[in-house]
C-alpha cells in the first residue's frame, strides 16, 4: 500500500465517519408475541434456562482498531449477491457467511458500518439481531455449539459510507464518476458487506454483482460466469485461496478488461480505465516479468492469476495491494507495480496478526523496490539504506511501534521497516538472506503471522548469528540507532 494522508480528523476509533445506530431490541422475522418480546429486550440473553453459550466478542482488541473483527467464530467463506445502480449510488446485497464456532455461541457479532439490515437467518431460521454503531449483533434461534459450522445471511440495502481512517485517507465505498471502487484497508471492507473484519481472519469468496448494463464489475479471484438480461449484466468472481477482509476489493465502471497469461500460464485478468488506458500501457506490458522476478526472489506465486486495477486518478488517494490484483488510481510507475506485486507474498498470503505488525507487510514490499532496484541498474539497497539513515523522519517511531493507529501507515513502518530488513542481510549475509525471505513466504502461506514469530524463525535460521542488536536497536528501538 502507499497512503497520501490529508489530516483530515477522524472519530476517536479510527473507524467511520457515521454516528452510531441504535436499535434497543432484538429483532425478528416474524414478529414475536408481545410478551415474548418483552424477554428479548435483554440483550444477548434467553428466556429461562438451559442457555450454555456465551456471546463473541464484539471486537479482537487489536491495539489500534480494538472495534475490528470478531471473537468466539471463524469465517470460512463469503458468498456476497450484490446489486448495485451507479446513479442512485443504492446497494442491495445479501451475504451468506459460512463460519465455525469456536466457543459455544449464544449470540455472536458482524462489522457492518451503515446500510439497513431488512433480515438475519442463522441456517434458516430467523434470528434476533439489533445494531450498536458498526456492531452488527446476531441472536441464532438456538446456541450454537463449538466446533460447529454454520451460515448467517444477511439481507440488507441503502447507500453505502466511506470511511475516514485515522490518517485521514479514505476507504470503503467511493463513488467514481461512472461506478464505484471499494478498498478495505484497514476496516473500510464493512461499509458494503458484513463480516469478520480483521486481518486474522481469513477466508474464501464468491461474489456475484449485477451492474448496468455497459459497464463492467471486477473483484478478486477468477472470473466465474456473466450474464445479461434485462438490461442489466450479472458478473460472477471467485476466490478459492484465503483473502484479509482488507484486501478484497469490488470496482464497478466502464473499464477495459485484458485478460493472457504470463509466459509460464499463470492467467493475467486485469481491468484499466479508459482515461489510463494509454498511460497505463507500457508498465502493465512489464507485469509478466516483475511477476517471474518475484517468484525467484520471493518463491512460488501464492495465488492462481495475477492482474491488476488501473481506476480513474481521482478514484482514490493511494494503491492498495488487493488480491490478485492490486488497484491503482491512476497509471503505476514501475517501482509500485513491484511494491504491490510484492504485497501479494508478504501481506496477502502472509497476513499479520494485528495491524501492530503492518511493517511486515510494507517493509517487505518497500525491500522489494530496493531489491529490484540493485538488480536493474539502480541504486544498490544499501545506497537506498545509506540515504534514508540521513532522513529524521525515517525515526519518528519504531517500526515495530507505531504509537497511535494514524501512524500505522506512517514513513517508519515502510522505510525503517525496510531499513530492519537490510540490517539482517548485513548482518547474516545475501545468501542466507535470500533464503529467509522464500522461507519466510513459504513457512506462513496462507497464513497470519506476528513479529515475534518472524524474529524467531530468523534466529532459527540463522543462529550462528547475533540479531540482538537488529531487534532492539532497529526493530524496536527509539531514535536513530548508530551505525555498526
Amino acid at each position: 500500500m502507499h497512503r497520501t494522508p490529508q489530516g483530515r480528523p477522524a472519530d476517536d476509533d479510527g473507524s467511520s465517519t457515521t454516528p452510531p445506530r441504535i436499535t434497543d431490541v432484538f429483532r425478528r422475522v416474524p414478529v414475536v408475541p408481545v410478551a415474548l418480546g418483552a424477554c428479548l429486550v435483554l440483550a444477548l440473553t434467553a428466556c429461562g434456562g438451559g442457555v450454555e453459550g456465551t456471546p463473541g466478542g464484539s471486537g479482537v482488541r487489536d491495539p489500534y482498531f480494538p472495534k475490528a473483527g470478531n471473537g468466539g467464530y471463524d469465517v470460512t467463506h463469503y458468498a456476497l449477491t450484490l446489486d448495485y445502480t451507479p446513479d442512485s449510488r443504492r446497494l442491495t446485497g445479501r451475504a451468506v457467511v459460512t463460519a465455525r464456532a469456536t466457543q459455544p455461541l449464544s449470540a455472536l457479532n458482524l462489522d457492518l458500518d451503515g446500510m439497513e439490515v431488512r433480515s438475519v437467518t442463522v441456517d434458516g431460521t430467523a434470528a434476533r439481531w439489533n445494531r450498536t454503531g458498526q456492531e452488527l449483533t446476531v441472536r441464532p434461534a438456538d446456541d450454537l455449539g463449538e466446533g460447529t459450522t454454520f451460515r448467517v445471511t444477511v439481507r440488507y440495502e441503502g447507500t453505502p459510507v466511506t470511511v475516514t481512517d485515522p490518517d485521514g485517507s479514505e476507504e470503503g465505498w467511493l463513488p467514481t464518476a461512472d461506478g464505484v471502487l471499494a478498498l478495505g484497508e484497514p476496516v473500510g471492507s464493512m461499509a458494503w458487506f458484513p463480516g469478520n473484519h480483521h486481518p486474522s481472519d481469513k477466508a474464501a469468496y464468491d461474489l456475484a454483482v449485477t451492474v448496468p448494463r455497459g459497464l463492467a464489475a471486477v473483484s478478486n479471484g477468477e472470473p466465474a460466469g456473466e450474464r445479461t438480461e434485462g438490461g442489466r449484466t450479472t458478473y460472477i468472481w471467485r476466490t478459492a485461496e484465503p483473502v484479509p477482509s482488507h484486501a478484497a476489493t469490488l470496482v464497478i465502471g466502464r473499464y477495459e478488461i485484458r485478460r493472457g497469461r504470463t509466459p509460464d500460464g499463470l492467467p493475467v485478468h486485469s481491468a484499466v480505465h479508459p482515461g489510463q488506458a494509454d498511460a497505463s500501457r507500457a508498465v502493465l506490458a512489464r507485469l509478466p516479468e516483475v511477476m517471474a522476478w518475484a517468484r525467484d526472489t520471493f518463491g512460488p506465486y501464492p495465488f492462481s492469476s495475477t492482474g491488476a486495477i488501473v481506476a480513474p486518478a481521482d478514484a482514490a488517494e493511494y494503491a492498495l495491494e488487493t488480491q490478485n490484483r492490486p488497484v491503482f488510481p491512476g497509471a503505476p510507475d514501475l517501482p509500485l507495480l513491484v511494491h504491490e506485486l510484492a504485497h501479494q507474498w508478504y501481506g496477502n498470503s502472509v497476513t499479520p496478526k494485528s495491524w501492530r505488525d503492518m511493517w511486515l507487510n510494507e517493509g517487505f514490499a518497500t525491500y522489494a523496490e530496493w531489491l529490484w532496484e540493485e538488480e536493474h541498474g539502480g541504486d544498490s539497497a544499501e545506497r537506498t539504506f545509506d540515504a534514508l539513515y540521513a532522513d529524521e523522519d525515517v525515526f519518528a517511531f519504531p517500526p515495530a511501534k507505531p504509537p497511535t493507529a494514524a501512524d500505522v501507515s506512517g514513513r517508519p513502518v515502510y522505510d525503517r521497516g525496510a531499513m530492519v530488513l537490510h540490517r539482517i542481510r548485513q548482518t547474516v549475509g545475501d545468501a542466507a538472506f535470500r533464503r529467509l525471505l522464500r522461507g519466510w513466504a513459504a513457512e506462513h502461506r496462507h497464513g497470519n503471522a506476528h513479529t515475534g514469530e518472524f524474529t524467531d524463525y530468523v534466529e532459527r535460521q540463522a543462529p550462528e548469528h547475533d540479531l540482538s542488536g537488529v531487534w532492539e536497536d532497529w526493530l524496536y528501538g527509539d531514535g536513530r540507532p548508530d551505525l555498526p
